[in-house]
């Protein structure tokens, strides 16, 4: 290990409760992006980073306003122009908290138990982007950053990032640079480090169902009336068949096939059906036939109900015939799906099922293409190597069940490929009361993230 490499790691070491009490401190603001209410936190969030990337003396630093939540952007370019460009992406923004009944502790008062920090946004993502901000500046301490980087900080990815696109569109030459790194990803298990090559695709909707013109008594006009609660299970019902394949019209038709060579990998992941019933509780699994579960969640699009809402839902007993009934759908996209022809599908599929006895609407809350990313970039190459270093081992490659939609706009938009890791677990309970980061895990990914950064200078 060279000097500044192994001055680096020791400062890493010797400041992590400073580390982790600037964990702390952004964990204490709600920055929760959907809700109005919050605006002055995601403020508050968004200039804390940008102050803390003034501690580290970068330059440019600025707090740029969209037509939603800011952008915080930073750069240290001291390397020259022959030294390859990073821009890292985060995002400061969380999920809200709810319900906070079934929190053992405070959402936004972290606490540490058993190893574990619990907090909204713990493990999704302040956990990483701290981790980041530890890494460089444990190489900036010692003279030991060898590569220009830029900083891209947002506060709008758990409402499906509206506004990042023409953020980027218009700040294209600010945000050049050679590859992006998002720390947006996870580990399959706290002893196999994992990059992520493959993120799917999003689409979500909300469905609303009319009928009668209000609330009526069940006994007067049920059997007459059609309960659009009623028509809303069975069109949601009919969006699956028996084999666990979705049927609306053309939903396959672009979906790539999985080689052989792929399957072959996604097998050494060993994440057979004990360990999706252990992180889930389920008692058993469930899917497209034909597909093992990491086919399913890495590879095959799916669709599933979030939400439902209709009629009498407190406690007690009402006998109502309800007016309207919603439901929240969001589909998972593989790669050469389309998110507008998906909305497309399910108009058909509406249009075609749906009964005169009652109207629908359906409104488009959020999309993103699914990618695949470039696993011979050699900046993966060296993120490769740093996590064999610090974990002992060498990662495996996956490709992810989630959605990161900026993967796929930084290669439409800004002409770059992504390289992909983090270091929260499957069983963090993030969006899920008791959200929480097993802090070996985030000790070791900053070791690894200064080895990275380091190694991409070593190879220049």
């Amino acid at each position: 290990m060279s000097n500044a490499l192994n001055q680096a790691i020791q400062y890493a070491h010797e400041n992590q409760a400073d580390f982790l009490d600037e964990l702390k401190v952004l964990l204490r603001i709600p920055s929760v992006s959907t809700d109005p209410e919050h605006k002055p936190d995601m403020e508050k969030a968004a200039r804390h980073l940008a102050e803390k990337l003034n501690q580290l003396s970068f330059k440019n630093v600025q707090v740029l306003p969209t037509s939603g939540h800011p952008v915080v952007y930073g750069e240290t370019l001291r390397a020259g122009s022959q030294a390859q460009t990073v821009l890292i992406y985060g995002h400061y923004d969380v999920q809200p908290a709810e319900p906070l009944e079934l929190w053992q502790s405070e959402a936004f008062d972290p606490q540490v138990r058993g190893g574990l920090i619990y907090a909204r946004g713990a493990s999704d993502m302040k956990g990483q982007v701290i981790a980041v901000i530890s890494a460089l500046e444990s190489l900036l301490a010692v003279g030991g950053l060898k590569i220009n980087v830029k900083v891209l900080f947002e506060g709008e990815e758990e409402i499906g990032s509206p506004n990042l696109d023409s953020f980027m569109q218009s700040h294209k030459e600010l945000l050049a640079c050679d590859f992006a790194l998002n720390p947006d990803g996870g580990m399959i298990a706290p002893d196999i480090p994992t990059i992520i090559y493959g993120l799917r695709g999003l689409a979500y909707f909300e469905l609303r169902v009319y009928g009668p013109a209000h609330d009526l008594h069940s006994g007067l006009f049920g059997g007459v009336v059609n309960n659009p609660a009623q028509v809303l299970c069975e069109l949601i019902a009919g969006m699956h068949d028996d084999q666990g394949r979705i049927t609306l019209p053309g939903y396959y038709d672009r979906v790539r096939p999985l080689s052989n060579e792929e399957r072959a990998e996604m097998g050494r992941l060993n994440m057979g059906e004990s360990f999706y019933k252990q992180q889930t509780g389920a008692p058993e699994l469930w899917g497209e036939s034909g597909y093992t579960p990491e086919e399913r969640l890495g590879a095959r699009p799916t669709l599933e109900v979030n939400g439902l809402l209709s009629g009498f839902t407190d406690h007690g007993s009402k006998t109502v015939l309800p007016a309207y009934a919603m439901a929240k759908i969001s589909m998972r996209l593989v790669p050469d799906q389309d998110p507008t022809e998906v909305h497309q599908q399910l108009r058909q599929y509406l249009q075609s099922r749906g009964p005169k006895t009652v109207r629908w609407e359906l409104d488009v809350m959020a999309g993103g293409p699914a990618c695949l990313t470039d696993r011979n970039l050699p900046a993966t190459r060296s993120l490769a190597r740093a996590l064999e270093v610090v974990w002992g081992k060498k990662p495996v490659y996956k490709r992810e069940g989630g959605s990161i939609p900026v993967v796929a706009s930084m290669q439409s938009i800004l002409g770059v490929e992504s390289v992909i890791t983090g270091f929260g677990l499957s069983d963090d309970a993030i969006h899920a009361p008791n959200e929480h980061l097993n802090l070996g895990n985030w000790a070791h990914g900053i070791d690894a993230l200064v080895h990275f950064f380091y190694f991409l200078g070593e190879a220049q």
